[in-house]
Protein backbone atom coordinates (compact mmCIF):
# COMPACT_ATOMS: atom_id res chain seq x y z
CA UNK A 1 0.00 0.00 0.00
CA UNK A 2 2.82 2.40 0.84
CA UNK A 3 4.53 1.71 -2.47
CA UNK A 4 1.35 2.50 -4.43
CA UNK A 5 0.88 5.74 -2.52
CA UNK A 6 4.53 6.66 -3.11
CA UNK A 7 4.20 6.05 -6.86
CA UNK A 8 1.06 8.20 -7.00
CA UNK A 9 2.73 10.99 -5.01
CA UNK A 10 5.79 10.94 -7.25
CA UNK A 11 3.57 10.88 -10.35
CA UNK A 12 1.83 14.00 -9.08
CA UNK A 13 5.22 15.66 -8.56
CA UNK A 14 6.27 14.79 -12.11
CA UNK A 15 3.01 16.17 -13.49
CA UNK A 16 3.52 19.40 -11.54
CA UNK A 17 7.05 19.74 -12.92
CA UNK A 18 5.86 19.20 -16.49
CA UNK A 19 3.03 21.73 -16.05
CA UNK A 20 5.52 24.17 -14.51
CA UNK A 21 7.90 23.79 -17.46
CA UNK A 22 5.17 24.20 -20.06
CA UNK A 23 3.83 27.27 -18.26
CA UNK A 24 7.29 28.85 -18.17
CA UNK A 25 7.83 28.07 -21.86
CA UNK A 26 4.48 29.68 -22.65
CA UNK A 27 5.41 32.73 -20.60
CA UNK A 28 8.62 33.17 -22.59
CA UNK A 29 6.67 33.61 -25.81
CA UNK A 30 4.17 35.97 -24.23
CA UNK A 31 5.08 39.69 -24.07
CA UNK A 32 3.49 40.15 -20.63
CA UNK A 33 5.46 37.14 -19.27
CA UNK A 34 2.33 35.27 -18.19
CA UNK A 35 1.94 31.59 -18.88
CA UNK A 36 -1.30 29.77 -19.57
CA UNK A 37 -1.93 29.47 -15.81
CA UNK A 38 -1.91 33.26 -15.40
CA UNK A 39 0.52 33.19 -12.47
CA UNK A 40 3.58 35.27 -11.77
CA UNK A 41 6.86 33.42 -11.31
CA UNK A 42 6.73 33.51 -7.52
CA UNK A 43 3.23 32.02 -7.31
CA UNK A 44 4.14 29.43 -9.94
CA UNK A 45 7.21 28.45 -7.93
CA UNK A 46 5.36 28.08 -4.65
CA UNK A 47 2.29 26.41 -6.11
CA UNK A 48 3.90 24.02 -8.55
CA UNK A 49 7.60 23.89 -7.74
CA UNK A 50 7.39 23.61 -3.97
CA UNK A 51 5.24 20.49 -3.87
CA UNK A 52 7.25 18.98 -6.73
CA UNK A 53 10.39 19.29 -4.62
CA UNK A 54 8.91 17.82 -1.45
CA UNK A 55 6.61 15.05 -2.71
CA UNK A 56 9.30 12.69 -4.11
CA UNK A 57 11.24 12.93 -0.87
CA UNK A 58 8.10 12.07 1.10
CA UNK A 59 7.43 9.22 -1.33
CA UNK A 60 10.89 7.79 -0.73
CA UNK A 61 10.50 7.80 3.03
CA UNK A 62 6.99 6.32 3.13
CA UNK A 63 8.15 3.47 0.91
CA UNK A 64 11.67 3.05 2.25
CA UNK A 65 11.02 -0.59 3.23
CA UNK A 66 9.51 -1.52 -0.15
CA UNK A 67 11.64 -2.29 -3.17
CA UNK A 68 10.71 -0.61 -6.43
CA UNK A 69 13.00 0.20 -9.31
CA UNK A 70 10.15 2.07 -11.03
CA UNK A 71 9.68 4.42 -8.08
CA UNK A 72 13.42 4.96 -7.86
CA UNK A 73 13.47 5.88 -11.53
CA UNK A 74 10.57 8.27 -11.09
CA UNK A 75 12.35 9.99 -8.20
CA UNK A 76 15.52 10.30 -10.29
CA UNK A 77 13.54 11.80 -13.20
CA UNK A 78 11.99 14.30 -10.81
CA UNK A 79 15.43 15.35 -9.59
CA UNK A 80 16.73 15.65 -13.13
CA UNK A 81 13.78 17.86 -14.13
CA UNK A 82 14.44 20.14 -11.15
CA UNK A 83 18.13 20.42 -12.05
CA UNK A 84 17.25 21.13 -15.70
CA UNK A 85 14.92 23.91 -14.54
CA UNK A 86 17.62 25.42 -12.33
CA UNK A 87 20.19 25.21 -15.12
CA UNK A 88 17.74 26.91 -17.47
CA UNK A 89 17.28 29.78 -15.02
CA UNK A 90 21.05 30.15 -14.69
CA UNK A 91 21.52 30.02 -18.45
CA UNK A 92 18.81 32.56 -19.18
CA UNK A 93 20.00 35.08 -16.61
CA UNK A 94 21.23 38.19 -18.35
CA UNK A 95 24.37 39.41 -16.60
CA UNK A 96 23.38 43.07 -16.95
CA UNK A 97 19.96 42.37 -15.43
CA UNK A 98 21.56 40.43 -12.58
CA UNK A 99 23.90 43.33 -11.85
CA UNK A 100 21.05 45.86 -11.88
CA UNK A 101 19.01 43.88 -9.37
CA UNK A 102 22.04 42.63 -7.40
CA UNK A 103 20.77 39.06 -7.75
CA UNK A 104 23.06 36.16 -8.40
CA UNK A 105 21.20 33.51 -10.41
CA UNK A 106 23.44 30.72 -9.09
CA UNK A 107 22.72 31.60 -5.47
CA UNK A 108 19.00 31.85 -6.23
CA UNK A 109 18.92 28.40 -7.79
CA UNK A 110 21.30 26.70 -5.35
CA UNK A 111 18.43 25.28 -3.25
CA UNK A 112 16.91 23.80 -6.41
CA UNK A 113 20.20 22.18 -7.35
CA UNK A 114 20.58 20.73 -3.84
CA UNK A 115 17.03 19.34 -3.78
CA UNK A 116 17.48 17.89 -7.27
CA UNK A 117 20.69 16.16 -6.23
CA UNK A 118 19.05 14.83 -3.06
CA UNK A 119 16.21 13.39 -5.13
CA UNK A 120 18.63 11.77 -7.55
CA UNK A 121 20.51 10.26 -4.61
CA UNK A 122 17.34 8.94 -2.99
CA UNK A 123 16.18 7.48 -6.32
CA UNK A 124 19.54 5.76 -6.76
CA UNK A 125 19.29 4.35 -3.22
CA UNK A 126 15.78 3.07 -3.97
CA UNK A 127 17.00 1.34 -7.12
CA UNK A 128 20.04 -0.08 -5.33
CA UNK A 129 17.84 -1.56 -2.57
CA UNK A 130 15.56 -3.19 -5.16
Amino acid sequence: MAKAAAIIITGIALALLVIYGVDVATAMDNPDKQGFLDMDHKTRGFGLGGPAMVLPIIAYFISRNDSSKGLGGMIIISGILIIIGAATVIGMADSSEAQETARDPIMETLPLLVVGLIQIGLGALKIKKS
